[in-house]
C-alpha cells in the first residue's frame, strides 16, 4: 500500500542510493567520547575532594589554636563544597548518558545480528529502503542517477469522504441564529406619550376662535368675540398576532421561546409604527399622522423647483399656522437625493463624506424611515400635533388551551398591545410629495 506519509522516506531513500561514492562514509565524532569525559570529571572530582579534606584539616587546626576559623578559610571551604556538589551532579548525568548509549548499541547489534549474522536471510532495512527495493521504477530512477522526474501515484489515500476520515471530522456550530434585519422604529418617539386606563380617550378641542379684539374709545362699545370647543375622542385599538408551535419543539430548543417572544414583539412594534404614520382610521385602524396632516400648499411667488425649496416652503406653511416645525420624516432614498446635491464646483451642499453628523435640513432634524413611502414627506411639530397613549403595553403569552392544542401537543403564543392615538393639532403638520409638475 502506498500512502502520502511514505513520500519523505521514499525521496530520501532514492537520493541516498544515487549519491556519489565519495560522499559515503562512516559517522565520525571528533569530539571527546562520553567515557573519556566521565573519566576527566571523576579525576577533577577527586582533586576537589582532596582539597576539601585539606581545607577541613586547616580549619580544625585554626579552631584548636585560636578558637575560631578565619574568614578566608570559610570562603575557601564554601567554594570547594559548591564545586564538589556540581561535579557530583555532572558525574551522575554522564553515567546515565553512558548507560543509554550502551543500551542503544546493544539493540543495534542485536538487529544487525538478526539481519546478517544471526541466521536471518533478509537484512534490516529502513521504511524508505524497503519501498525502494520493492518498486522497480524507483530502483531504475535511482540507478539512473535520480535525474529527471518520477511520478508516483498514491492509492488508498485517507480522504474527507464518508467511509474514510469523514466520520471523524466534526464542524463548529454557532448556536445564536442569524436574524433577519429589523427596521429602526423612530416615529413613536416624535410624539407626546401618555397612558390611559380606559378603552376611550376623551379630550376637549377648541374649534372656534373669532377674536374681535380692537382698540375702543372711552364709553365706546366693545366688539364681541366668540369661541367654541367640542369633545373629541380616540378609541383604544388592539394590535396582536399569534403563532403555533409543538410542545416538543419548545422543549428541545432552549432558544425557541426567546426567539419567538422577540419576533412577536418586533411584529407588534412594526405594525404600531405603520399605524402611527399612515393609519386610515377605518375599522380597527388608528387615524395616523399622514391622514390628519394638512396638505402642502406652496406660497405664491417663492421658488418651488427642487426638493429643498419645497421643504423650506413646508416649514413656512407650518409657521404661518403659528407652529414651529421641528423635524422632517422622509424615506432614506429621498434624503440621499438631497444629501448628494452638489454646487457648480461639485462640492456637496449638505453631505460631508469625511464626517458623521445627524441628518439636518434647514436646521430641522431629518428622520429617515422605510415606513414612509418614497417620494412623500411629513414635517411639523409632531409632539404638539399628536399624543400616543398606552392602554396595555406589550405582553407575550403562551397557552395550550386553544382549539385542539391540548390533544395535539400544540402550544399557541400570542403577542398583543392596546394603544390610542389622538391627533390634537393637525395644523401643526404639513404633508406633501416630491412630484414637480
Amino acid at each position: 500500500m502506498r500512502t502520502k506519509s511514505l513520500m519523505p522516506a521514499i525521496c530520501l531513500a532514492a537520493l541516498a542510493l544515487a549519491r556519489p561514492d565519495a560522499v559515503v562514509g562512516s559517522v565520525r565524532n571528533d569530539t571527546m567520547t562520553t567515557e573519556a569525559l566521565l573519566d576527566k570529571v571523576n579525576q577533577k572530582l577527586d582533586d576537589v575532594t582532596d582539597k576539601v579534606k585539606s581545607t577541613a584539616e586547616d580549619a580544625l587546626k585554626q579552631a584548636k589554636k585560636s578558637g575560631e576559623v578565619s574568614q578566608e578559610t570559610k570562603e575557601k571551604a564554601d567554594k570547594l563544597l559548591t564545586e564538589q556538589t556540581a561535579l557530583n551532579k555532572t558525574v551522575d548525568e554522564l553515567k546515565n548518558a553512558l548507560e543509554g548509549i550502551k543500551s542503544q548499541t546493544l539493540e543495534i547489534s542485536q538487529q544487525v545480528a538478526e539481519g546478517n549474522g544471526g541466521g536471518g536471510s533478509t537484512p534490516v532495512m529502513t521504511l524508505g529502503q524497503a519501498f525502494v527495493a520493492e518498486d522497480d521504477r524507483i530502483k531504475a530512477f535511482a540507478d539512473g542517477g535520480a535525474r529527471g522526474n518520477l511520478r508516483i501515484t498514491v492509492s488508498n489515500a485517507i480522504t474527507t469522504a464518508a467511509g474514510s476520515a469523514g466520520g471523524l471530522i466534526y464542524h463548529e456550530e454557532e448556536r445564536d441564529p442569524i436574524r433577519m434585519p429589523r427596521r429602526r422604529l423612530l416615529i413613536r418617539d416624535l410624539l407626546t406619550k401618555g397612558k390611559t386606563s380606559s378603552d376611550l380617550v376623551k379630550y376637549r378641542k377648541q374649534t372656534v376662535r373669532d377674536s374681535k379684539a380692537a382698540m375702543v374709545a372711552e364709553e365706546g362699545t366693545m366688539p364681541e368675540s366668540s369661541f367654541g370647543w367640542e369633545k373629541a375622542t380616540s378609541e383604544v385599538k388592539k394590535i396582536a398576532h399569534v403563532t403555533n408551535i409543538t410542545e416538543e419543539a419548545l422543549a428541545d430548543s432552549d432558544f425557541l421561546q426567546t426567539e419567538i417572544d422577540s419576533e412577536l414583539r418586533y411584529g407588534l412594534d412594526l405594525e404600531e409604527e405603520k399605524q402611527i404614520l399612515a393609519g386610515d382610521g377605518q375599522g380597527e385602524n388608528l387615524k395616523g399622522l399622514l391622514t390628519e396632516a394638512v396638505a402642502f400648499a406652496a406660497a405664491a411667488g417663492l421658488p418651488n423647483a427642487t426638493r429643498i425649496d419645497r421643504l423650506r416652503l413646508a416649514i413656512l406653511q407650518v409657521a404661518l399656522a403659528d407652529y414651529v416645525s421641528t423635524s422632517f420624516v422622509m424615506n432614506p432614498t429621498d434624503w440621499a437625493a438631497i444629501d448628494l446635491l452638489k454646487d457648480s464646483q461639485d462640492r456637496y451642499i449638505f453631505g460631508n463624506p469625511g464626517s458623521m453628523s445627524t441628518p439636518m435640513l434647514w436646521g430641522k432634524d431629518v428622520v429617515e424611515s422605510n415606513t414612509m413611502s418614497a417620494g412623500e414627506w411629513l414635517t411639523g411639530d409632531l409632539a404638539m400635533a399628536g399624543t400616543y397613549y398606552d392602554r396595555q403595553e406589550t405582553e407575550v403569552l403562551i397557552s395550550s388551551e386553544h382549539d385542539t392544542n391540548f390533544i395535539e401537543d400544540m402550544l399557541t403564543m400570542k403577542g398583543r398591545k392596546r394603544v390610542a392615538l389622538a391627533i390634537k393639532r393637525a395644523a401643526a403638520m404639513v404633508k406633501g410629495n416630491f412630484v414637480f409638475g
